[in-house]
């Protein structure tokens, strides 16, 4: 066990997995407690963020797990109040939740977009909203928000609701950091280029590959400058970096993991 984020408390959201494999926000929940940390972690789906638990306690962490929904204000609300009552505090806030629904201006119908803003982009609002006092009164955190390099990029699919909320994240992330830091507060977001995390594979199979997973990894696998989509523990070591101390004077920043990727994106 490392002790980068030793005694640190930190909320992880989207914790669980959508599907078998590490998605980023397990990822990060098992690697921020291997450091030490003393992990909150929520996901709406009650089963995933158990098993997620399940590898921490076997790895002698400390683990506390909700089923929240992050896009509700109540639920957002009860998640902070039951942190500080099992930990007493919040040290890091980490925004993984995020969804993928395909689709640009014309194709995507209202609710779509609705869903998906809700889902990707109010949740760190609310997330923010019901932490930041608490870090304000304690003296000080970390939040790192996970965006996307579809936020400044076109990556040859339509998903025009997914990269607008990444591009809202970006912003968000931003106004934060500036306003708080004077604050000891610092916020940051990681974007993520093409990722093989069971998220990609449950959404974007058939954008790709009319539904074949084999192929649509082999796709996006070429499309990669190092030959291979990156893994959710990529994600989670920036994520490690940003809400550790080693990163106590960066803010405000925009931290790529894409292989290269955004290199030849024009």
């Amino acid at each position: 066990m490392g002790e980068r984020l030793k005694d640190k408390v930190a909320i992880v959201t989207g914790a669980g997995s959508i599907g078998p494999g590490w998605g980023n926000g397990k990822a990060t929940a098992v690697l921020f407690a291997r450091e030490g940390a003393k992990v909150f972690a929520v996901d709406i789906n009650p089963t995933a963020v158990e098993e997620t638990k399940g590898i921490i306690d076997v790895e002698g962490g400390k683990c506390v797990i909700r089923a929240t929904d992050v896009s509700q204000a109540s639920d957002v609300e009860g998640m902070v109040e039951d942190c500080l009552g099992a930990y007493g505090r919040v040290d890091i806030l980490h925004n993984n939740v995020g969804i993928i629904e395909i689709g640009g201006c014309v194709e995507a119908s209202e609710e779509s977009w609705d869903h998906v803003n809700d889902v990707n982009l109010k949740s760190v609002f609310l997330t923010c909203k019901y932490v930041l006092p608490h870090m304000e009164a304690q003296g000080g955190g970390a939040i790192v928000n996970i965006s996307s390099i579809a936020s400044t990029r076109w990556l040859g699919v339509p998903y025009v609701s997914y990269s607008a909320t990444k591009g809202g994240i970006n912003q968000i992330t931003k106004s934060i950091a500036i306003q708080y830091a004077k604050k000891n507060i610092r916020a940051n977001a990681i974007l993520p280029g093409f990722m093989n995390t069971p998220m990609v594979v449950e959404g974007l199979a058939d954008a790709y590959a009319d539904g074949d997973v084999e192929k649509m990894i082999e796709i996006r696998d070429n499309l990669c400058p190092t030959g291979k989509m990156g893994t959710a523990w990529d994600v989670a070591y920036a994520a490690l970096f940003l809400a550790s101390d080693e990163a106590k004077y960066i803010t405000g920043t925009e931290l790529v993991v894409d292989g290269g990727l955004t290199c030849k994106c024009v």
